[in-house]
Order: C-alpha cells, then structure tokens, then sequence
C-alpha cells in the first residue's frame, strides 16, 4: 500500500512537472511581447529581459512623450499607424465570419446528423476530405475566381467563404452524435415547430459549448489572418489590424521596436475580451436543453 501512494505521487509529481513547463511555454512568449512593449528601443536591443521597464510608467527623459510606453506609443500613432481603423475594419470581418462559421456548420452538421436523404454518406466523404487538404493548396485558384468576380478590396471574399468550414462541421457533428437527443426532435415536432424553428430554439441552446468553442477559435483565426487580406485587399483604409502592424516592420520602423512592440500587445486586447466572455458560456451551456429521462 505504500508503495502504491508514493508511485502514485511520483507520478502526480512528474504530471504536474509538465504541466508547469508547457505552461510557461506557452505564457512566456507573450509575457516577454508585453514586457517589451514597455520598454524603449534601445533597452529592447540591450537584451531580453522578464521585468518591465523602469521608466515604463514613471517620468521619461523624453519632455515630449514623458514615459517609455507613451514614447512607445507617440512612435506608434505618430507615421500612419490607424489603430482605430483596424480594429473596425478586423472586427467587421472577424465577428462576421464567425457567425456565419457556426452557425451554418451547425446548421450543416445539424442536417447531416438528422436527415437520412441520398447521398448523405457522399456529402460527408466529402467534408472529410476537404478537412485533408491544406488551404494554400487552392488559395491561387481562389484569388483568380475573386478577380474575375470583381470582388478583390472587398471584405465579401474574407467573410461569405467561412460558410464552408469543414473542421467546424465535424466538430459539430460529433457534438451532436454526443449529447442531442432525437426524442427532443420528436417532440418538438408533435408541438407543431418547424423545422428551422426547431433549429434555432431547441438546437442552438443544447449545442452553446460547442458553439462557443468553435467561435472563440473562428475568431482568432479571422482576427490573425494575415495573408488572405493581403492579397485580396489592396487600400489602406480597408487594412485589417494584423496588416497595420505588419507595415511596421519596414524600413521606416526597423529601428522603433518598442512601437511594434506596442502594436501587437494592442492587437491582442480584442481576443482576450472575446476568449473571456465566449468562455463562460462553455460552462454554463453544458446542462441547458438537457432531457429528463
């Protein structure tokens, strides 16, 4: 018996050893971005450092900017950086592309799951071999059909295409197979409901964890898309917010590190904000529309 509870510790003990070091694998990266972005140019070229700036929120030799963040943030907004016009122009494309993800892959996996029709079985071979194949492999096809369709510096080509996403619809499909029950669906029916209706009152509300997971990673995704927007869009004013920041890392900006810096934590704010109000809906979506047997 003994033995048992010190193999059982030392197991505990090793789990949570790596628990630890993939945490910090993942908080470090960020940690050091936020601390940079308090720091000057110059203290970011000294060396890395764990601990913000002394100066970062105390009097700066600088008259003009006063601290090292606002120095960081007078070298931001002072060459052409338009902080609020990407944050609207990523959040129309970001919370837009993300309804229409969930909700019509629920509404697709939702069919698949329920209706027995022909060529169901074909519908989802293809689904999942859309899943198999990488983006890029069609991303050339699909500038060439947005060209032609004059849809190029137009937000229509970065949100209507999020319809079609596979990996949402299997997500949601096994979802499904889990946790809706097909007698709901019966009764909702003998009640008179219709079938949208069905949907949209008694689906949605049993799936809202799954639908709340997939958004928050639908809208980090939308939010850090960088290359599809830039090939697509070509005004500045239409610039998406990972856009912006990437023009600061031209030759004009290769020596204002803390500004970059800067940038991207701001870029950051809006998936923090989101992750934390999607996230409590993961929880408390886990026992509304259950069944009573």
């Amino acid at each position: 018996m003994k033995n048992y509870r010190v193999s059982r510790s030392i197991k505990k003990g090793v789990i949570y050893i790596f628990m630890i070091v993939f945490g910090l694998i993942a908080v470090v990266p960020v940690w050091i971005l936020l601390i940079n972005a308090t720091r000057s140019t110059v203290q970011i070229n000294s060396g890395l450092s764990i601990f913000p700036s002394v100066h970062a929120f105390h009097d700066f030799t600088d008259p003009v900017t006063g601290t090292v963040t606002k120095s960081n943030w007078y070298a931001l907004t002072s060459r052409g950086f338009q902080i609020a016009q990407g944050f609207r122009n990523s959040l129309i494309i970001s919370v837009l592309s993300t309804l229409f993800n969930v909700y019509f892959s629920a509404l697709t996996a939702y069919a698949i799951h329920i209706y027995r029709f022909k060529g169901r079985k074909i519908l989802w071979g293809l689904i999942m071999t859309l899943i198999m194949l990488p983006a890029s492999l069609s991303f050339i096809g699909f500038y060439q059909f947005m060209a032609k369709l004059h849809l190029t510096n137009t937000y229509i080509p970065l949100i209507v295409p999020s319809i079609a996403a596979a990996g949402t619809v299997l997500f949601m499909k096994q979802y499904l197979e889990s946790i809706l029950s097909l007698e709901l669906i019966e009764a909702s029916r003998i009640d008179g409901a219709g079938e949208f209706m069905i949907f949209n009152k008694v689906v949605l509300p049993v799936i809202k964890p799954a639908i709340a997971a997939q958004a928050i990673f639908a809208f980090v995704a939308s939010w850090n898309n960088f290359m599809t927007p830039f090939v697509l869009l070509s005004k500045t004013d239409m610039y998406t917010l990972p856009m912006l920041v990437q023009m600061l890392r031209g030759d004009i900006y290769r020596t204002e590190y803390g500004g970059i810096y800067l940038g991207i934590a701001i870029s950051l704010v809006p998936i923090i904000i989101f992750y934390a109000f999607m996230s409590r809906f993961i929880i408390s979506g886990l026992t509304m529309g259950s069944v009573k047997e």
